[in-house]
């Protein structure tokens, strides 16, 4: 576990050292908080808006942003370290592979929850102070919990893709991929399923295709208490689906344990 937690501090430092704490917190900070201040803007209002409003706008903005940056901060790992030669180096010492995948996994995830709670955390304070309601602390619990697994399991991913590649220039291209794959191809694909399958697609069954995405867990589970006039297209049909929350924080994390875990087996593997 030491080693483990030596791995995570250094990686936890570079990201301070690369203002990626900085930049990531105040990207957060800026968009949530314009988006609580002006969610009103298209009814001709300008101030804080209602919290199912703000929460459903927050997701929107969170599902394309979140999964961008989890993965260009991590894209590059393990194959970039491994273009430069350290690591080699690194794997001299007294560290196991799996220490190593689990000791960046850790340092890298605390750089996005960390910027998570303070970017979207602002907003929670801003609403409170505004409206004055117990329920705001509820939702963004909940909605910063599940940002954090959301951008956990795109860190998952993105070792895969960093540990199946041979350069890193592969890498950033795979990444950019494999965000527009989730955060907006496969949503489209649904849209196309719904309209273009002759006897539909029954709720049930368009839910569990929406558990191939963690995108689209994370929008389920902050959009499923709110009003369906706040919700547009394939997630307007799945939003009233008989899974609770805690079944969907269940899958969201199975997001992030199993590429975790094929990362794993992929890098005791491989040869360096």
């Amino acid at each position: 576990m030491k080693q483990i937690l030596t791995v995570a501090n250094k990686e936890f430092h570079d990201g301070l050292r690369n203002r990626w704490l900085i930049s990531i917190t105040l990207i957060f900070a800026l968009l949530s908080i314009g988006l609580t201040y002006f969610g009103a803007a298209a009814s001709g209002a300008v101030g804080v808006a209602s919290l199912s409003t703000t929460v459903a706008s927050l997701a929107s903005l969170a599902v394309f942003l979140i999964p961008l940056i989890a993965l260009l901060l991590s894209y590059d790992s393990f194959v970039g370290e491994q273009e430069s030669g350290t690591l080699l180096l690194l794997l001299t010492y007294p560290l196991s592979k799996s220490q190593l995948l689990l000791g960046k996994f850790i340092g890298q995830g605390s750089i996005i929850a960390l910027a998570t709670l303070l970017g979207f955390g602002s907003s929670a304070v801003l609403l409170y102070f505004q409206l004055g309601d117990t329920a705001i602390i509820t939702s963004f619990a909940v909605f910063i919990v599940s940002a954090i697994l959301l951008g956990l399991s795109f860190t998952a991913i993105s070792y895969l893709i960093s540990l199946s590649v041979s350069e890193k220039s592969k890498a950033a291209g795979f990444a950019l991929i494999t965000w527009f794959l989730f955060a907006l191809a496969f949503d489209l694909a649904l849209l196309a399923l719904l309209v273009g399958v002759e006897q539909g697609i029954s709720q049930g069954g368009l839910t569990q295709l929406m558990m191939l995405n963690p995108a689209d867990i994370f929008r389920l589970v902050n959009l499923s208490g709110l009003d369906s006039s706040d919700v547009n297209g394939a997630l307007a049909v799945a939003i009233n689906a008989s899974l609770s929350q805690e079944q969907l924080f269940t899958a969201l994390f199975a997001w992030v344990v199993l590429p975790l875990s094929i990362a794993i087996f992929i890098f005791k593997r491989k040869k360096l």
